[in-house]
């Protein structure tokens, strides 16, 4: 037989980046333990719309936890209390009967909010612009094995581009720094062959437009590990360091 919990949910309603926000309180019953935390928020959404009240405002797309798409501060814990788990894949069974849920957007100067717990997250895709790529000939596609790259490059080059860009790590950071995605991205790049033509100005340019965005210093409290849903670990962070000094000498 299906279990179902009645939850009590807070949740941040702000209807406009300049509006004042606050929260508000919802009642949630018969929540199948079976659901997605998202579903659950579209059941409530489907309640809301038929009251004819204004529907509550999140990011979601993939909701398999591979776009980076869904963003929510749960419980004071970026995507939640579980571990490797984006909040498309925690389930309504990590919660109990009565549980009362609290709910915020990310929250950084570099990520405003745009609506109720949706932010705008385009600073990561302006670092992205500023270095995250490698300049090829254009072509037709080279033999896969014409690069010799060694195993544990390889490998740890895959584990670093598993960063999704969710802004977590921004998110857990008291800094709101993104140091760990800018170094996730600076590493698997740095890792590989490709990679190593433009390593000094990639650094250069990308930890410039860390900083334009307004985003804090890292000071390796370590939130931004804790919470990573691919859990990058904050060895991407000293690679950064590391290319950044040796492009200051170049």
């Amino acid at each position: 037989m299906e279990k179902t919990i009645n939850l009590k949910l807070k949740i941040w309603r702000q209807s406009a980046p300049d509006a004042k926000g606050e929260l508000v309180s919802y009642d949630v019953k018969d929540v199948s333990t079976e659901m997605s935390f998202l579903e659950m928020l579209d059941v409530l959404n489907e309640d809301l719309t038929k009251k004819g009240e204004e529907p509550v405002e999140f990011d979601s797309d993939c909701r398999e936890g591979i776009c980076g798409t869904c963003g929510i501060v749960i419980n004071g814990i970026p995507h939640g209390q579980e571990k490797a788990t984006t909040v498309c894949q925690l389930h309504m069974r990590h919660f109990k009967d009565g549980e009362t849920v609290l709910l915020e957007p990310w929250r950084a100067k570099a990520f405003p909010v745009i609506k109720d717990l949706v932010v705008d997250r385009s600073a990561f895709d302006r670092i992205i612009s500023a270095g995250g790529y490698i300049s090829t000939k254009t072509g037709s596609a080279p033999d896969a094995n014409i690069i010799a790259v060694p195993k544990p490059d390889a490998e740890l080059a895959m584990d670093m581009a598993a960063c999704i860009g969710c802004g977590a790590c921004v998110a857990a950071c008291p800094n709101a720094s993104a140091s760990l995605f800018v170094g996730a991205k600076i590493s698997q790049l740095s890792l590989l062959p490709q990679g190593r033509i433009e390593a000094a100005t990639r650094v250069q340019n990308m930890v410039a437009q860390m900083d334009a965005e307004l985003f804090g210093a890292c000071t390796n409290i370590q939130e931004c590990e804790a919470v990573c849903p691919k859990e990058i670990s904050i060895s991407a962070i000293a690679r950064m360091r590391r290319e950044y000094v040796k492009a200051a000498f170049k």
